[in-house]
Order: C-alpha cells, then structure tokens, then sequence
C-alpha cells in the first residue's frame, strides 16, 4: 500500500524556535496557558475535556536519558486522549543498523507523530526529511527549544509579556542557552551572556537575534551583566559524558558565574530565576536562590506538560 500523500497530512515539524513562525509561537504559548488554566484542581491524571489526540499514537525516541522530557511528553498525551510508544537508542540503534531516513519512513506508517531527543541534531533533520508525520526537536546538543516553551510561558504567567525584558544567562552557552537566542529574536526580548570566551554561543544564534533587531551583547562580568535584569537564567556547568578532568576545568572556568544571592542583588528586585533542572547545588547556582522567593524553577519544569501540549497539537493542526 502507498504511503499517503504528503500533502493531505497536517505537517509542522517543530525543529528549532526560530524555523517557527513568530505568530505560531505566540499562539503555542497562549494555547499552553488556556490549556493549564482548564486543568486548575483537576487530578494529574485526569483527561482533558478536549482530547485533540484521541486515536492518535505519539513515538517518543530517547537516544539521551531524560527525566522531565519522558514524563511530560507521555502525561500530555495522554492527557490529551492519546497514546505513546517509548523507544530507546539501544531499541533502535539509530543510524547503525537501519538507515534514519528507513527508520522515518518505518515509523510513519505506524505513528502520528514523533518526537526524538537525539545527540546529533544531524539526526532530527534527517529524520524530519523523510517522515510523512510531524517531528519534535525534545532536545539536540544543539538546541532545546520545547525547554525554551517552558521558560516563556513561566517568565509571562509570572511577569506579563517578555517582550522588550532584558534576559540575562549566565554560564556555558550550550543548547539551552542557543534556543533562548533563537526566541529573543522570535519573541522580541534582549540577551546578555555573561560567561567565558571558551563557552560562547555560536555566532551564528547571535547573529540570528541580532539580525532580527533586539540586542545580544556578551559580558565577561557576571555582576555588571545582570544589571536590570528581568530574568536569570543559567544550566548545569558538566555534562554525565565530560570526564573528570574536563569537569575541573570547567568548574575554574566557571565559578565566577555562579548565580548566588550576591549576583541576584544586582538585577531588578523582582528578577526572575530559572534553572532547567537537573541542577548541581552549589554549583552552577546556590540553594539559597534555587529555592529562594525569585526562583520559579519547578513551575518551570511543570511547564514542560502544558507548553509541549500546545506544540504538539500546533504540529498536528488540532
């Protein structure tokens, strides 16, 4: 049997924030907000009255570990009236036995839709290629944007529009931080990184953000960096596959960004703090501000849930 017309399927693959429409964006973000309202006092685990996904089957492909995109990604589904299947690397062995474009075109005979957490993001682009069903960026070691969902939705439910808000990162330019450079152009919000020359984001986000008219600038000093800040924001400083001597270098590179109390005096009083989790205590940040009366870190992670219920509906035009 012929695999269906590519043009007869709903297809808005969900790759990075800035290949995304600014005004799908915006309406993710207030679909992610209309949908956690509906849910206020309800049980976890009780459906939604709307179930966009009913009959729908989602793969969730984890080739890296994970805590809160696994148990987000599969609540909402089925929140939302669908089902998941949850495959591993060594399920699938992407790439090693089978081909990724094989593996796509195998899969969209089966799903409605796929969302993969990959190391490579040569990976995600390949498999977007060839499946006949929308694809979801859960995270490269490139990008994250479904992280970055999160954090709009958390900086507006507490502050009101991000536009025009100075974000400041602290730390290792990573992909979290590469996403966030990808939605200040996408969202209209300023960026300063304050972190070593070793650990700067890729020109090219910087670029990217800069071109479409808001401001990056990169600040060697934490302090001066944070000044009016509305938001701070940083990650975790080593990676589980950075060795032991790489974490110490990493961590005298690092330790003067820090974001401790003394750091957060500087920004705007009722700045922001937020942390993607998992955090290194006493590292990358300090109990003190993680679990202090700025930190929104856990509505952050909550965040996850409702902001990719609204990508994934965006993806499926329901």
């Amino acid at each position: 049997m012929p695999s269906p017309d590519k043009k007869t399927i709903h297809m808005n693959h969900f790759l990075d924030i800035h290949k995304t429409d600014a005004s799908a964006l915006r309406h993710m973000i207030d679909n992610a907000k209309s949908m956690k309202d509906a849910r206020r006092g309800r049980p976890r685990g009780a459906a939604d009255d709307d179930q966009p996904l009913k009959d729908r089957m989602v793969a969730l492909i984890f080739e890296k570990p994970s805590t809160r995109t696994r148990v987000s990604f599969d609540v909402g589904v089925r929140q939302m009236g669908g089902q998941t299947m949850v495959l591993s690397g060594s399920d699938m062995q992407l790439g090693h036995g089978e081909t990724i474009a094989d593996t796509a075109r195998v899969l969209s005979r089966y799903v409605d839709l796929i969302m993969i957490r990959t190391f490579d993001e040569s990976v995600l682009i390949e498999m977007s290629e060839y499946a006949d069903v929308p694809v979801i960026n859960g995270l490269t070691d490139r990008t994250h944007p479904c992280q970055i969902m999160a954090d709009i939705l958390t900086y507006e439910e507490h502050r009101g529009p991000i536009k025009g808000k100075k974000v400041v990162w602290c730390g290792d330019g990573n992909n979290v931080c590469a996403s966030f450079l990808h939605a200040a152009g996408q969202f209209g919000f300023d960026m300063v990184f304050a972190g070593p020359p070793q650990l700067d984001p890729e020109d090219e986000f910087v670029g990217l953000a800069r071109k479409s008219g808001v401001s990056v600038q990169i600040e060697r000093d934490a302090a001066k960096a944070v000044e009016g800040a509305d938001l701070v924001v940083t990650d975790t400083w080593v990676s589980m596959h950075d060795s032991q001597s790489a974490k110490e270098r990493r961590h005298n590179m690092l330790r003067p960004y820090q974001v401790n109390a003394d750091l957060m005096g500087h920004a705007k009083p009722d700045a922001l703090f937020m942390h993607c989790l998992p955090a290194h205590r006493e590292e990358e940040a300090t109990s003190q501000v993680m679990d202090g009366p700025n930190s929104v870190v856990f509505d952050e992670a909550e965040n996850r849930l409702h902001a990719q219920k609204a990508v994934m509906r965006w993806c499926l035009g329901v």
